[in-house]
């Protein structure tokens, strides 16, 4: 905001600092700081960054990015996630003077380096949970705001790792579901675990990497066949797993996952489910490319075969090629062949 409004921050980290600010560069700005845990010489420097920035017109509402700051902490150089936005209630209520501008935040979280990148989506989510609970006229930054930007690291970060450390070599199946779109059940989770299952799924599906109406017609597939649903009953030490499905390509990923445990890195985690996604998205476009070979040349059809047999996932494959070529009868037909070859 101007000069002479009212203006905070917040941030967080394993470290979380803030500020606040009017994105135009052409007006003139402070930043004040509402809520930090670092230390002050490195809460200084950060506020510098962030009004560099601010003054070039580089923070967009509600949109995060990711950079690499130097700042005076042991670390010396950390990643840093910042998001400008404006509290939920004034967006929707238009200021009755129009000289008075609304007041703006920032809010920085640190941490090791700028594989936070890699989590950008969920850090705008949290953003966006957190515009919902602002509330300063209220008071509310003690009891509220505060402990909210402390735990973004747990409550954002985390949830891939503490599903691989409950599940271990049973994550192979919720590797399985994710991919084919099976539904799942959670029984008998507390609510962090429960939360943490569906994100993970979320995170390891194929949503917005394949066609939306592919992504439709396997979810209404998967559904209709209730007797297929996974159920996830978690009352005991560990999670029991009821109607799972798995294959050779989720078992070898799966075991990608348990050995990356050792490290205990949650960045390393989420950089190995986006290869999981990106080797099984190429599997997906090799075999549209065969089947496409296929309905002119029978060798290609024998390669397509081998593919399916060798690729590991042959199952989920089969299963979203068919909903794709649905609507094209010469890929039909070779899709129903393959079928009845992998049946055999």
């Amino acid at each position: 905001g101007s000069r002479s409004a009212q203006q905070g921050a917040a941030a967080g980290d394993g470290n979380a600092g803030g500020a606040v600010a009017h994105t135009p560069s052409t007006e003139d700005f402070s930043l004040s700081l509402l809520d930090t845990n670092l230390p002050a010489e490195a809460e200084t420097e950060l506020r510098s960054f962030i009004a560099k920035r601010l003054s070039k017109g580089a923070l967009f509402e509600g949109m995060g990015n990711v950079a690499s700051v130097g700042l005076s902490i042991p670390e010396s150089k950390v990643g840093c996630y910042y998001c400008r936005f404006q509290q939920e209630s004034l967006l929707e209520m238009p200021t009755l003077e129009s000289d008075i501008s609304p007041s703006e935040y920032v809010v920085c979280f640190l941490g090791g380096s700028e594989k936070e990148d890699t989590f950008r989506l969920e850090l705008d989510k949290y953003i966006q949970n957190l515009k919902i609970n602002l509330d300063l006229e209220q008071k509310n930054l003690e009891t509220c705001v505060s402990p909210y930007l402390r735990s973004w690291f747990e409550d954002a970060i985390c949830p891939i790792q503490r599903v691989v450390q409950l599940f271990q070599d049973k994550l192979a199946s919720l590797l399985h579901a994710a991919l084919s779109y099976t539904p799942v059940e959670v029984k008998n989770a507390d609510e962090r675990t429960e939360k943490d299952i569906s994100r993970f799924l979320a995170a390891a599906s194929l949503q917005g990497l394949v066609q939306e109406g592919t992504m439709t017609s396997l979810c209404i597939a998967m559904t209709e066949e209730q007797h297929k649903s996974m159920v996830i009953d978690c009352s005991g030490p560990q999670p029991r797993l009821h109607n799972a499905g798995s294959n050779r390509f989720c078992e070898d990923w799966m075991q990608t996952f348990v050995n990356g445990a050792e490290g205990g890195n949650p960045f390393l985690f989420r950089q190995i489910l986006e290869n999981f996604k990106l080797k099984a998205i190429q599997d997906i476009n090799n075999l549209k490319r065969f089947i496409r070979q296929a309905e002119m040349n029978h060798y290609a059809l024998f390669k397509c075969y081998l593919f399916l047999k060798n690729c590991g996932s042959g199952d989920i494959l089969l299963k979203i090629v068919k909903v794709e070529h649905a609507e094209m009868p010469e890929a039909r037909n070779v899709v129903t062949v393959l079928e009845e070859f992998m049946r055999e």
